[in-house]
């Protein structure tokens, strides 16, 4: 017998309310052009490179770093780009139209 079960025997008048939904707020501010995404080299390992943000600096290293938990790699911020290790390309642009950014593929 679950929780639910029990709570029905001790009170049987009772009849439970839907909790609300709580929208969830952007931790970043969102801007109206798309964030570009693209792929290098770099001494020959892939790398992703972030850019095109024009918000504070702090939201967007503050995004860099979810980036980075969500994909398990490392990664840094420098000169106003998220750079990631790895060709991520496709998560991380899904990633971000979660989070509501608009997103553009640069290069292959």
């Amino acid at each position: 017998m679950d929780l639910q079960e029990q709570l029905k025997n001790l009170f049987p008048d009772h009849v439970p309310s839907e909790e609300p939904k709580k929208e969830e707020k952007p931790t970043v501010w969102l801007q109206d052009e798309p964030l570009i995404c693209k792929y290098e080299k770099r001494k020959g390992k892939p790398i992703t490179i972030i850019e095109g943000y024009n918000g504070a600096d702090h939201d967007f290293k503050q995004l860099a770093k979810e980036i980075k938990q969500l994909l398990s790699v490392g990664g840094s911020f420098k000169n106003e780009q998220i750079i990631i290790q790895g060709d991520y390309r496709d998560r991380i642009m899904k990633f971000l139209q979660e989070k509501g950014f608009k997103t553009k593929r640069v290069g292959g």
